[in-house]
């Protein structure tokens, strides 16, 4: 008998641990500001790892670190390379299409020492490939990135700052 009430309890025990990790850990709201045109759709999405560079610069009044470019690695869901993110800012698939972006919102991160999460409107195509037809980017999940908190005066003028980051960049394009 008390092996039988084992068993039923056990299959209880599973059945609720079933129930619970059936629902999706939450993810992280989106804000308003940031969603695409609603006539638009998800296309693709790539994980960003590298560095946000920096140079320290200065107006009549102070030295400020001003981000000069992204330099990261674009990686697909699998893990594999998918291209690279630069100066524009632009994306560039391995099949040589490539776009440029204009940010148009922006929100911060969830996380203090992370760069914004961003809406980026395309505004030029080039090649012909998987990009070709992507209208609007996110970017989201952003870890890092943020430029230096000091360091920037007379005796690092022009200098670089390299600040490692990650992020997921979500491609769309019309339905």
């Amino acid at each position: 008998m008390r092996l039988g009430l084992r068993r039923i309890a056990f299959a209880v025990l599973l059945a609720a641990a079933v129930v619970v990790l059936s629902f999706p850990v939450a993810a992280q709201q989106v804000p308003p500001q940031l969603q695409p045109p609603a006539n638009e759709k998800l296309l693709l999405q790539v994980h960003a790892k590298g560095d946000q560079v920096y140079t320290c610069k200065s107006d009549a009044a102070q030295f400020t670190w001003t981000l000069k470019a992204p330099d990261a690695q674009l990686f697909d869901k699998d893990g594999k390379l998918f291209g690279k993110h630069f100066a524009g800012p632009s994306w560039e698939a391995s099949d040589g299409s490539r776009v440029t972006g204009k940010a148009v919102a922006n929100a911060p991160s969830p996380e203090a020492d992370a760069i914004p999460w961003l809406l980026v409107n395309i505004v030029s195509h080039e090649g012909s490939g998987v990009l070709t037809s992507a209208t609007t980017i996110q970017r989201l999940n952003t870890k890092g990135g943020k430029a230096p908190a000091s360091g920037c005066d007379a005796e690092h003028a022009g200098k670089e700052a390299r600040v490692a980051y990650s992020a997921d960049y979500l491609f769309y394009a019309p339905k």
